[in-house]
């Protein structure tokens, strides 16, 4: 990124036709619909219990710069815990992208890390796909119609990440915003886990330290209790179950 250091490469795509989300979940994309990045890290910089933040300040920048780019107020962009930007609005929590990141060689000098990110850019409305219609959404949509330049979002995306990735090499992690662009906290949310079960909770925030979800523990009032996101396989907003 700087002083020569050869951390971080990007990969951009116009489509996805077998792209993956958490769980092996399918993610796909028509040409010019949305913007598609990998990014590469070497993140031997952050230890093994905090590699997630690579993903949290990916989405982190893209926020940002979307909001921007489609001229939407600071703040109608959340974070939907684990991995989703979403829109919370008039018409509920829709969502614009997903967050995957994966990991090698954790533990050792030569770790590596692939984040991939997709977000719904200049994606009509009448294009969506019909099962996903109901609970997905746009930046054109969430900004009324207007058009967006992919190549525009990826300039202003990049710009953002640079110096949140350069605050991590440097033993800072942006807590304090993480926290405030969640559209979980203080919410009622269904937890299904892998075995099939689910719980309906409510959350309360999230942890800065290991990325967990803070719930109000069922059994003991007035005690927080943390879930991993590996704990889960699907965590719904109790009003928007399918996003």
């Amino acid at each position: 990124m700087t002083g020569g250091t050869p951390e971080v490469c990007v990969a951009v795509a116009d489509e996805q036709t077998a792209g993956r989300g958490r769980l092996g979940r399918t993610w796909s994309a028509p040409g010019g619909a949305a913007l598609l990045v990998s990014l590469g890290f070497r993140p031997s910089y952050l230890p093994p219990d905090r590699l997630w933040r690579l993903s949290a300040v990916v989405a982190l920048a893209m926020a940002d710069a979307a909001e921007e780019v489609a001229g939407l107020p600071i703040g109608v962009l959340r974070l939907k815990w684990p991995n989703d930007i979403v829109v919370a609005g008039d018409a509920g929590v829709r969502k614009l992208g997903g967050v995957l990141g994966e990991s090698e060689g954790v533990g050792t000098a030569a770790v590596q890390a692939v984040v991939g990110i997709g977000m719904n850019a200049d994606w009509p409305r009448e294009r969506f796909p019909a099962e996903l219609a109901g609970s997905m959404t746009s930046l054109r949509e969430a900004s009324r119609g207007r058009s967006i330049d992919s190549d525009e979002l990826l300039t202003a995306f990049l710009l953002r990440l640079e110096p949140r990735v350069l605050a991590l090499r440097d033993g800072h992690f942006d807590v304090a915003g993480w926290h405030d662009r969640q559209a979980t906290t203080d919410r009622m949310v269904r937890l299904e886990l892998p075995d099939g079960s689910s719980e309906s909770v409510r959350a309360v925030g999230v942890d800065g330290a290991s990325g967990a979800l803070l719930i109000e523990d069922p059994d003991a009032p007035g005690v927080e209790r943390e879930i991993l996101a590996g704990d889960v396989a699907h965590a719904w907003l109790a009003s928007t179950a399918g996003v």
